[in-house]
């Protein structure tokens, strides 16, 4: 993988949460976007990855910071995911097509996979990319690392 860059300006895209709403990334200029990538729903890492956004959501608030879940499985597998998980206020969209296409434009999608990599990029308030890392597929990012970048 070949992560975008700090400094770069974030590619702007709409994606489906799976209950209907499309997530537009420049709908939250003004705020600082979390957007965390984690491979496939429905697997361990990955669930703790996205419980400590829900858990973390006052935190990143606090923060002007809005954290966005995403992955290439299909929106209604996205929406069944969340439900089961309880993640009410932390989107959780899909990136399934053109499959990876908002992965691949970030530089975190894994040709060889056909999925995301797991990785965090902190977009600030103006669309500039000012924190990226990039993590194992078996490491949970350290949700006070994350924290901290803000």
């Amino acid at each position: 993988m070949n992560a975008i860059q700090v400094g770069a300006t974030a590619p702007d895209f709409t994606l489906s949460d799976g209950f209907g709403k499309e997530i537009k990334l420049s709908d939250y200029r003004g705020r600082q976007v979390l957007l965390s990538w984690h491979p496939l729903a429905w697997t361990s890492v990955c669930t703790d990855q996205m419980r400590a956004l829900e858990r973390n959501f006052d935190a990143f608030a606090e923060k002007n910071t809005v954290a966005i879940g995403l992955s290439v499985d299909p929106a209604p597998g996205k929406k069944a995911w969340a439900t089961v998980l309880s993640i009410e206020k932390t989107p959780l969209v899909s990136d399934f097509w053109p499959l990876g296409k908002v992965s691949q434009d970030y530089g975190v999608y894994m040709v060889n996979h056909g999925m995301s990599g797991r990785a965090n990029v902190l977009v600030d308030a103006e669309g500039i990319v000012k924190w990226v890392k990039v993590y194992p597929i078996g490491e949970l990012p350290d949700i006070d690392e994350v924290l901290s970048a803000l």
